[in-house]
């Protein structure tokens, strides 16, 4: 069979055969491993090409007898687009990812097959179904497809020569997975609902092979690379003689291990995502990561940027324990903490996960175009502030971290605390943050200005 894999895009950086022009955020960009590593698993009998719409259009009429599509929630809705067009032409399209796993009824009824959770063996079966033409609805994976251990997995090194074509508008192609899932219950994570709250780890010898047929530098893609300190020390011990230098992300909590930080930064690490979240304990306990413990937050920081670490921090506003001064307060930490970038999302119910479910049962869903569903967009009725001041203060936020002034400043701080390679990193990253936001022309407002005057003008009028 002829293979069309396919990443959607979402409408603001989709590129087109009207629109040609790829949006300069390659830092964005870092390989499309989903799609790369089910074209390994895929026989080779058949013929496989990618296609990721966020640097190439999409071509409907391609010559294949199948295409696939992998999406999470927020692109749903053109990934349905793209199954009509193509289902119109009389090619067979199959779904797989977050969205389908979660949503498996919604998401066949625009598509003839769904894989549902990991790709290994269900993927392999539609094919042979699809060939057979006795292709079945949902694929999900059988007791013979996992490995012996229930707490290990087994891949073969994605194809990423699909890829370089289009190589140039992505800062890697070279993504790397060692292990999937994570065992926190964080109740707005869709990654702990897919993966059932475990926790998985590719043999060390595996991931060692892979990686001595890339380049130096990279990128490990795990949810939690730090989670099982055990295998990971196991892993970073024998990367030591490669020298690699690569990024990922993991908990903050990979701070209170010195010893483990020097490790991590001997076999390579030049920088980390880590989920701070929020700065108010009581918002941390509701969402099940009072983990992270927030009156640490500054030492924990320190301890990992005076390891030669940078950080890029995932933040959340709109949580229930927010108020309208929560955006001010953010850019104030994000300011004094040393943090080099920052994602500011939205608080968004993803389908599937618990606060989804919470959310929907009190009627706070107000939204339901899951196009929405994006960390950008509210889509809920929040509790300590109207949805406007919650839209308003999370596009000025961003507008605000992302100055030139104050990226400069990261700059120069980084360079001299951490090093010239997270600081550049931190540097390309902020600017591209900074022309996503002229591009989208976000500047949004500060609600604290105006929540501020009223309560100096009546503080009963403030609270109402």
């Amino acid at each position: 069979m002829r293979i069309l894999l396919i990443l959607p895009a979402a409408e603001n950086v989709r590129v087109t055969r009207d629109r040609p022009s790829v949006p300069r955020r390659a830092m964005l960009r870092f390989s499309v491993l989903p799609l790369t590593a089910v074209a390994a698993l895929t026989p080779r009998e058949h013929e496989v090409k990618i296609i990721d719409e966020n640097v190439e259009p999409i071509d409907f009429g391609a010559d294949c007898d199948l295409v696939g599509l992998t999406f999470m929630t927020a692109l749903a809705p053109r990934a349905y687009e793209i199954a009509l067009q193509f289902r119109a032409r009389g090619k067979i399209v199959v779904g797989g990812g977050y969205h389908p796993t979660l949503c498996p009824g919604e998401a066949i009824r625009h598509l003839d097959a769904v894989v549902a959770g990991d790709a290994e063996g269900p993927w392999q079966r539609l094919l042979a179904d699809a060939q057979a033409g006795r292709l079945q609805k949902v694929y999900r994976q059988a007791p013979t497809d996992a490995p012996s251990s229930e707490t290990s997995f087994s891949t073969p090194p994605p194809r990423r020569e699909l890829l370089q074509r289009t190589a140039r508008h992505y800062i890697t192609v070279n993504a790397v997975q060692t292990t999937r899932g994570c065992r926190h219950g964080c109740r707005y994570c869709s990654i702990t609902t897919f993966h059932q709250r475990t926790h998985r780890q590719r043999p060390v010898c595996e991931v060692l092979e892979e990686l001595k047929g890339i380049p130096r530098n990279f990128i490990f893609v795990d949810d939690n690379i730090a989670a099982d300190r055990a295998y990971a020390a196991s892993l970073f011990h024998a990367m030591i003689p490669l020298r690699k230098r690569w990024v990922s992300q993991c908990s903050i909590d990979v701070a209170d291990d010195p010893g483990f930080l020097r490790l991590m930064r001997d076999a390579g690490c030049r920088g980390l995502f880590i989920g701070i979240e929020t700065t108010d304990p009581d918002n941390l306990a509701a969402m099940g990561k009072a983990f992270n413990c927030s009156a640490s937050y500054r030492q924990r920081i320190s301890r990992i940027r005076g390891s030669g670490i940078g950080i890029v921090a995932g933040i959340i506003v709109g949580l229930d324990h927010d108020d309208p001064g929560v955006f001010q307060r953010t850019l104030r930490f994000l300011d004094q903490s040393g943090i080099d970038a920052a994602q500011v999302n939205i608080l968004t119910p993803l389908p599937g996960t618990p606060l989804f479910q919470d959310m929907w049962a009190a009627g706070r869903v107000t939204d339901h175009d899951w196009g929405h569903y994006d960390f950008r967009h509210v889509v809920f009725r929040p509790r300590g502030m109207s949805a406007e001041e919650l839209q308003a203060g999370a596009d000025w936020l961003y507008a605000q971290f992302y100055r030139l002034d104050r990226i400069i400043l990261r700059f120069a701080r980084t360079f001299l605390a951490v090093g010239p390679l997270p600081a550049l990193l931190g540097l390309r990253l902020g600017l591209t943050y900074r022309y996503d936001n002229r591009r989208e022309q976000i500047v949004g407002r500060n609600p604290a200005m105006r929540w501020t005057r009223r309560a100096a003008l009546s503080p009963a009028a403030a609270a109402a």
